[in-house]
């Protein structure tokens, strides 16, 4: 895929799971997520994206931040294959994203996205 602007764009809420081991689970493989996550950007696959945090993170020390899940702006031929992408992400294989919860929905967007680095 790369930033043709034809292809679609779908907006994906990744809320996280919320037993008491999901944010230890999400630590512990986000170094490799995020690397991934590097890849897609790279490629154009990946717009933007970032985790969702509580309202009392915003000002919490670094050790007190809590995340609540991911939202990412995908670029596809289709919604399935984002579906797929995000099915094959590291937080989804681990169970740090609610498999349940995950939305996936194409965007028209008023804004422009930021340039596909090179």
């Amino acid at each position: 895929m790369s930033s043709t602007p034809s292809l679609p764009n779908f907006v994906v809420w990744a809320p996280d799971y919320t037993d008491e081991g999901a944010l230890q689970r999400r630590l512990a493989v986000r170094p490799a997520h995020l690397e991934n996550a590097k890849k897609l950007i790279s490629q154009g696959i990946i717009r933007v994206g970032g985790g969702l945090l509580t309202p009392e993170s915003v000002d919490a020390a670094a050790a007190d931040i809590k995340f609540v899940g991911s939202c990412l702006i995908y670029e596809g031929e289709n919604i399935d294959a984002v579906r797929k992408i995000v099915q094959e992400d590291l937080y989804y294989t681990a169970d740090v994203w609610d498999k349940e919860k995950i939305v996936i929905l194409p965007i028209a967007l008023a804004t422009g996205l930021p340039p596909v680095p090179s």
